[in-house]
């Protein structure tokens, strides 16, 4: 018996669990079998998993732990990868002040308390727990909820599915509708879902190309390319998303919409669909909404103080107008609807106009437009307006009569919110005069203007610290002398982040209020450049400014903040 295994009998027997002829009977079949001394005593019973951890504990000069009645929260068994969890058989227990403190049903395995550590960058303090609840505990909470898409695919033999040709013209719908309800392609499609959702994508792109079909996930607002599936399965595949859809599976020549709902890994999203016909085949585009990744208010956003407290005051107005500026896919809509659950209350009467409603909020009316049936914005706000509205959220101000129902509603003591597509705050101003509304109009009824961009942050447990980029700030304009005691970091990628180096997106917000100064300007001049020049006098702080405040926090890359703001 080596050193090792002999102290450790000493503790088994001082504690009374075994004899001493059973502990020697024990470690010789033990190193007859190459098997430790632990798994060998619990596995033919001579002692139980719960006893062997508190020996294990005393031995090792650890704490023991239960979890049989554990329940973590899920951000912190979400720290480490579920590979990892099931390859070591441990569980995230606690964190705090910088240490991560983990259930162990191997307390001896040095090299995964390493590669914890380092891809955490948490000092990690094990924990001794049973191995059988460790493993039940895995069972219950971490399940893999689905079989890999790779997997999936592997299975798939190549005389499970046939289509036919890259278009199907050769096959019958009843053949094609068949094949799309078979086993197979239900799971291929199913595992897309699930990956999506695993991956905290917002997107799935199924691209037929030439002689391939190309699956992409649009993640943090980068699109990554997955393993696909066969061309020969497009067709059904297609045909499988369009029966969930109930979308017409016999037209394969125009554009169709549809929507459809999916539960799974305890949530629940709405899945907006859009199939495009292309040169080679149909291109089906998912848009996951995510009902779980929706901010409960502003706060939740994740805003710089500044802003928030700017957004925040302005949305206590009892009337005017509000206006969210951005490119498409900037997160306005996301940042209204964090407005409008601050504003829910049940005193007040909202009533949105959207095209698309992405979100249903409860307590809140929202109205769908169909501008092809003749309820646009203009008409959808003229009747919001009869029904004795206290705060109207219009999805887009996209036209004249758009805008000056908007202003004429805000001036008539309504609270507006809407969107519109401008670079900057500034150019929401000349935006509307350009539209034809006149200054008057404006100086009396916006309340604020605002910008905003997705910048991705940095994944905290594989991010690294790096040196000065100088010729990177001297191209940007920017001095190196300002950035002398910031700590740069790079992206590296790890199994947290998918190897991106990213996890999670938030906002930069460029918040201009109108005050008695920018209102004078308005009415002097509504030219953007000299209303963006008095605001900046004013306290504004830019898109760029913002966002190198991010950078000096450390929270995300130098390059991600130029990438988001350039042009702004």
């Amino acid at each position: 018996m080596t050193e090792a295994r002999r102290g450790f009998g000493e503790v088994l027997l001082r504690r009374g669990l075994v004899t001493p002829e059973a502990l020697r009977e024990a470690a010789d079949q033990a190193a007859e079998s190459d098997e430790r001394l632990e798994r060998q005593l619990v596995r033919t019973g001579r002692i139980s998993g719960s006893a062997l951890a508190l020996a294990l504990a005393e031995y090792l000069e650890m704490p023991p732990v239960s979890l049989a009645r554990f329940n973590p929260p899920a951000e912190l068994v979400d720290r480490v990868p579920f590979a990892w969890l099931t390859r070591f058989q441990m569980v995230p227990y606690a964190e705090g002040a910088g240490l991560l403190f983990v259930a162990m049903a191997d307390p001896y395995n040095l090299s995964a308390m390493d590669l914890l550590q380092s891809a955490t960058g948490l000092e990690v303090v094990p924990l001794v727990a049973p191995e059988r609840e460790v493993a039940d505990f895995l069972e219950r909470h971490v399940r893999e909820p689905a079989q890999a898409l790779e997997d999936v695919l592997r299975d798939v033999t190549e005389g499970e599915v046939e289509v036919g040709q890259e278009t199907g013209e050769d096959v019958s719908l009843d053949q094609i509708k068949e094949i799309a309800e078979e086993a197979p392609v239900i799971r291929i499609v199913n595992s897309m879902m699930l990956e999506a959702l695993r991956k905290h994508a917002s997107d799935i792109h199924v691209e037929p190309l030439e002689k391939t079909l190309r699956l992409r996930y649009r993640v943090d607002g980068m699109l990554y390319e997955n393993p696909s599936p066969p061309k020969r399965l497009h067709a059904a595949i297609c045909s499988r998303i369009k029966i969930l859809s109930r979308l017409n599976i016999a037209e394969r020549r125009l554009p169709q919409d549809g929507r459809f709902r999916i539960r799974a890994m305890g949530r629940e999203a709405d899945v907006r669909v859009s199939v495009l016909p292309t040169v080679h085949g149909e291109k089906v585009v998912m848009r996951i909404l995510d009902k779980t990744a929706l901010a409960p208010s502003l706060d939740a956003l994740g805003l710089d103080p500044d802003s928030l407290e700017k957004f925040t005051y302005a949305i206590q107005q009892p009337y005017g107008m509000l206006l969210v500026t951005g490119p498409t896919g900037s997160g306005k809509t996301t940042t209204l609807y964090s407005a409008l659950q601050d504003l829910n209350r049940l005193e007040v009467n909202i009533i949105t106009v959207e095209d698309p409603v992405e979100y249903q909020l409860p307590g809140i009316s929202q109205v769908q437009a169909h501008p092809e049936m003749g309820l646009t914005f203009a008409a959808g706000l003229r009747a919001i307006l009869r029904q004795d509205p206290d705060i109207v959220m219009v999805g887009e101000i996209r036209d004249t009569e758009t805008a000056m129902i908007a202003v004429q509603a805000a001036l008539t003591g309504h609270l507006v919110l809407s969107t519109l597509h401008t670079n900057d705050a500034a150019g929401a101003v000349a935006r509307l005069v350009n539209m034809g509304i006149e200054p008057f109009l404006l100086t009396s009824s916006l309340i604020m203007t605002q910008a905003q961009r997705l910048y991705r942050r940095l994944c905290t447990a594989c991010r690294r610290p790096r040196e000065m980029p100088a010729e990177l700030l001297r191209l940007n304009h920017l001095r190196p002398e300002d950035f002398e005691d910031v700590v740069f970091y790079q992206a590296r990628g790890c199994p947290k982040c998918n190897g991106l180096g990213y996890r999670g997106r938030a906002a930069l917000m460029e918040i201009l209020q109108v005050d008695d100064a920018l209102r004078a300007q308005i009415l002097r001049d509504a030219n953007a450049t000299r209303i963006r020049e008095v605001a900046i006098e004013r306290g504004l702080h830019t898109l760029r400014d913002v966002g190198l405040r991010k950078v000096r926090e450390g929270i995300t890359t130098i390059e991600e903040v130029l990438r988001v703001t350039s042009g702004a």
